[in-house]
């Protein structure tokens, strides 16, 4: 899997994901492009490496007239839907601009169609988020993940006044986002930064387990004078999770003396208490008798009471108790829907990144019984669902 982590140590915002994004390899071109095709005046692209204390960076400059109009969110989703960005980032594009549309609306009290952009319905502003939408697209991600958000303390002034940090849109777009703390005297994180990370992370966090193929730095317009004003991009795929180890206990016994209806209760009785796994061997004891060889997988909590269950339901003497190592994949259950209906399985996440899926028993079973079906049957429409819905 494809991922892509920002790094918000120094919040975000539209021209600093915009610039991460170009340094991460994104095309300026092919955003340029897109851009011109939106139809806005004489608005130019232009990027260039900064230092930001002590570290480079790209930064990016938008050249464009001065206007003073203030569009509404319509006439910014009439602007991408007449534009020549593919379906895509024309999506992505309006998502966004809608998202900040929403927050902008319940801030002031009014419907979406009402809000006029400020600050945010400005060419800048409309580059930043388009941009940004066309180089996510280039990029081709399957996830996006991000590290808690700081906004920055203090005050900023916009269109409508003097405002404590976060701004309210801000903070509207942040709802349910981990937000971390920063003695920074500045707006760290802007509407514009905050509606595309809400819109594209999936989850925040610390720096997921993955393979980084490349790193892109985007360099805020003003230089912090406590750390450095970078947001930073790592692009990679995920790296596959190691099988979970544990050490549980293996409790062992040989029988030569005992019926198999007693045996049989005997396994059911260790399942019911808990045993992770239960089962026989064949083997050949003294003087030549055929016998069994019973074995428990167990945690070490359980120990005292699955012996005492195996010294009240056999005729043995004697438990061997051994320390083994268990690695276990990580699992879930799921259900896959089938022309039969809904069936459970385990997926379990293999080394190698893959899945393996597995129908369970009971299910498959009630399912065939329903239809008067082979179970096999079964089994096999649950597999082709599970492949067909990934």
């Amino acid at each position: 899997m494809k991922i892509a982590y920002l790094d918000c140590a120094s919040g975000i915002s539209g021209d600093m994901t915009l610039a991460a994004l170009l340094d991460a390899g994104v095309d300026l071109n092919a955003i340029q492009q897109g851009i011109d095709s939106l139809g806005l005046p004489e608005c130019r692209l232009v990027e260039h490496e900064e230092h930001r204390r002590g570290f480079r960076a790209r930064c990016l400059m938008v050249t464009a007239p001065v206007e003073k109009a203030h569009r509404t969110l319509s006439q910014i989703l009439a602007m991408i839907a007449g534009s020549r960005l593919s379906a895509a980032q024309q999506a992505l594009a309006s998502k966004i601009f809608t998202r900040l549309g929403e927050a902008e609306a319940k801030v002031h009290g009014t419907s979406v169609e009402q809000v006029h952009f400020h600050e945010v319905g400005a060419i800048d502003s409309i580059v930043d988020i388009v941009g940004a939408a066309i180089g996510w697209d280039l990029l081709e991600v399957d996830q996006v993940m991000a590290s808690p958000v700081p906004t920055g303390q203090g005050f900023v002034e916009i269109a409508h006044g003097r405002c404590s940090i976060p701004a309210p849109a801000t903070a509207e777009l942040l709802c349910g986002v981990p937000l971390a703390n920063s003695p920074v005297e500045a707006e760290l994180t802007t509407p514009t930064g905050a509606a595309i990370l809400t819109t594209l992370v999936e989850r925040f966090g610390p720096l997921p387990s993955m393979t980084v193929d490349r790193i892109g730095y985007g360099a805020g317009q003003r230089d912090l004078p406590s750390q450095a004003n970078i947001l930073r991009l790592l692009v990679g795929h995920r790296s596959p999770a190691p099988p979970a180890q544990e050490t549980v206990w293996q409790l062992e016994t040989n029988l030569d003396d005992i019926s198999g209806e007693w045996l049989g209760h005997t396994v059911a009785q260790l399942w019911e208490a808990g045993a992770l796994d239960v089962y026989t061997s064949s083997i050949q004891m003294k003087k030549n008798r055929p016998g069994v060889c019973l074995t428990v997988l167990c945690q070490a909590s359980d120990l005292a009471r699955l012996e005492t269950i195996m010294f009240r339901e056999t005729t043995t003497l004697g438990i061997r108790r051994l320390p083994v190592a268990r690695h276990t994949l990580a699992r879930e259950t799921i259900h896959v829907e089938t022309p039969l209906g809904a069936i459970a399985g385990t997926v379990a996440q293999l080394p190698d990144g893959q899945t393996a899926f597995s129908p369970e028993f009971e299910s498959c079973r009630s399912v065939a019984t329903a239809h008067n079906l082979p179970l096999r049957e079964v089994y096999l429409a649950a597999r082709l669902a599970f492949d067909r819905q990934g």
